[in-house]
C-alpha cells in the first residue's frame, strides 16, 4: 500500500495524536513551539554523518492535513471518545503554517547539531514528529554510508544496485536519492532515474547467460541489441572463461562485470587477458555484497578495478541501520521561562532556538563548531538557514547535482582523521557559553519545582 499524498497528517504515531488532543484540552495547543531535530551519537565506526531528506520532509509539510475520512477514522477509535469535538474540528482544519530552519542536505553534520528546527503552534508541530525523523534518518544514514564508500573507492565510480534489497520500493526510491547526494554515480532503480534525474545504471542478469545456454552467443545477442558498448556479466560458469567469450565477440563491450569469487584475483586474471589481447580500453566493474571495507581492501590490494556497485549494504545501511534522531521540544511562548530542557541522564537537552557555527582553518579544514543560541553572533559559518515561513517554502530546493557537489567540497575540506573508516577520530563540537549559562539557568530552576 502506497501513501496517498493527500492523506499525509494521518502519517504519524498514537501518541502524537494523543498529545494533541491533550493540548487542546489543556489550551497549550496555539502557543508557538520550537522543536529541535538532530541525534545523539554517531553510528558505529562513523566520524561523521551526511545531511539528507530535507526535500522529502517539506514535502510532508507543505501537504501536511486530515482529511475527513481520517477524522472519521479517529472517531471511531476508543482512544478518542472523550476527546473534544473542537479538537476533531481543529484538526479537519489543520495546516503546517510555521517556520522552518535547516541544515542543507549534503552538509555534513555531527552530534547534537540541529538538522532541523521546527517552530509552530504546538499541535501541529508535535504531529508532524514522526514523518520528519523517518525522512531525515533514514537519507542521512544512506548518503553517509554513500559518502564513505567514496572514500574507499579513491575516486572510482560506485554505483546504487540495490533497489531489490530495499525496505521496500518507496526505501528504494529514497535510497538511490540519498546514494547519489552522498557521491554515488548513478542507480539500477528506474523510477529513481526518470523522477530524479539520476543516470541509470545496470548491466545483465545471470539469468540471462542461462537462459541462452551458450555464453558466448548469449553476449552476441545481448550486443546485437545494445550494440553500444554493452557491459557483458562473465562470472555465470567460469570467470576467465568468460571473458574469454567476450573476448569472441564479434562486438567488443565497454566493460564486463564480476560478481563472485576472490574479485580481486579474477580482475587480474581478467586484466591481463584484455591488455594481451589490446582491449585496454574495456573496463572491470565489481559488485557481488559489497561494502566500503571490501572496496577498501581491493583498492589497496590494487586490484584493477575501475568501479563498483553496491546494492544491500548501502540501501539497507547494514552495518548501522538506524540513526538515533529525536525530535525534542525545546521553547514554549507564553511562560516565564519559555525555554524547556531534558535532565536525563544520557539524554539531556539544551534549550532555545540554536544556530550551529562552523569554524575553517587556515588550511581550509574544518576546525570545530559551536552551537550556540540563534541571536548569537559567532565567529564562523552559520549552518541553519532559513527554508520555510508561515508554512511557505522560501525558495525552490537545489538540484540533485548541486547536492552532490556540495556534499563533495565538504568532505574534501573535513579534517584527515575523519575520512578514517574506522571511526577512530572524533571532530569537536562545543556548546556556546550563552547556551550553556541558559541551560544551567533552568537546571536550577527545574530543580527546585
Amino acid at each position: 500500500m502506497l501513501l496517498d499524498p493527500e492523506r499525509l497528517g494521518i502519517v504519524t504515531d498514537l501518541y502524537e495524536l494523543t498529545m494533541s488532543a491533550a493540548y487542546w484540552s489543556a489550551g497549550l495547543a496555539e502557543r508557538r513551539a520550537t522543536f529541535d531535530l538532530f541525534f545523539r551519537e554517531l553510528p558505529p565506526r562513523r566520524n561523521y554523518m551526511v545531511a539528507a531528506g530535507l526535500e522529502q520532509a517539506l514535502h510532508f509539510l507543505l501537504h501536511f492535513q486530515f482529511t475527513d475520512d481520517d477524522i472519521r477514522y479517529l472517531k471511531s477509535l476508543p482512544n478518542f471518545a472523550h476527546a473534544s469535538a473542537g479538537w476533531f474540528d481543529a484538526l479537519r482544519k489543520l495546516r503546517f503554517t510555521g517556520d522552518v530552519w535547516a541544515i542543507p542536505e549534503g552538509t555534513v553534520v555531527f552530534p547534537g547539531e540541529p538538522l532541523m528546527r521546527v517552530t509552530a503552534r504546538l499541535m501541529e508541530a508535535q504531529l508532524v514528529e514522526t514523518f520528519l525523523l523517518t525522512s531525515l534518518a533514514f537519507q542521512t544514514s544512506v548518503a553517509t554510508k554513500a559518502a564513505r564508500l567514496l572514500t574507499a573507492s579513491r575516486g572510482r565510480d560506485v554505483v546504487d544496485f540495490g533497489s531489490r534489497r530495499a525496505h521496500g520500493p518507496q526505501a528504494g526510491m529514497l535510497a538511490a536519492r540519498a546514494s547519489f547526494i552522498g557521491g554515488c554515480t548513478g542507480t539500477s532503480n528506474m523510477a529513481a532515474a526518470e523522477l530524479l534525474d539520476i543516470p541509470p545504471v545496470g548491466t545483465m542478469a545471470h539469468s540471462w547467460i542461462m537462459a541462452i545456454e551458450d555464453e558466448r552467443e548469449a553476449f552476441e545477442r545481448f550486443a546485437a541489441v545494445f550494440p553500444d558498448r554493452p557491459t557483458f556479466l562473465i562470472d555465470t560458469y567460469d570467470t576467465v572463461e568468460g571473458a574469454r567469450n567476450a573476448m569472441r565477440c564479434s562486438r567488443r563491450p565497454g566493460a564486463v562485470r564480476l560478481d563472485s569469487g576472490d574479485i580481486g584475483q579474477l580482475a587480474r586474471e581478467v586484466r591481463a587477458l584484455f591488455d594481451a589481447g589490446g582491449w585496454h580500453d574495456v573496463k572491470i566493474f565489481a559488485s557481488g555484497d559489497l561494502n566500503e571495507y571490501k572496496i577498501d581492501a581491493l583498492v589497496a590490494a590494487g586490484a584493477p578495478i575501475d568501479a563498483f556497485g553496491v546494492g544491500t549494504e548501502l540501501t539497507t545501511v547494514a552495518d548501522a541501520p538506524s540513526l538515533g534522531c529525536v525530535y525534542k521540544l525545546v521553547e514554549l511562548e507564553g511562560t516565564d521561562h519559555s525555554g524547556r530542557i531534558k535532565l536525563s541522564t544520557g539524554k539531556r537537552t539544551y534549550p532555545g532556538r540554536k544556530q550551529v557555527f562552523r569554524l575553517t582553518g587556515n588550511a581550509g579544514k574544518y576546525q570545530s563548531d559551536v552551537i550556540g543560541l540563534a541571536e548569537e553572533k559567532l565567529p564562523g559559518e552559520p549552518l541553519l538557514q532559513p527554508v520555510m515561513t508561515e508554512g511557505k517554502l522560501l525558495q525552490p530546493l537545489p538540484p540533485l547535482q548541486e547536492l552532490q557537489s556540495h556534499c563533495c567540497r565538504q568532505r574534501e575540506q573535513l579534517p584527515s582523521p575523519l575520512h578514517d573508516l574506522d571511526g577512530r577520530s572524533a571532530y569537536p563540537v562545543e556548546i556556546s557559553e550563552a547556551l550553556q549559562a541558559e541551560y544551567d539557568r533552568l537546571a536550577r530552576l527545574w530543580a527546585k519545582v
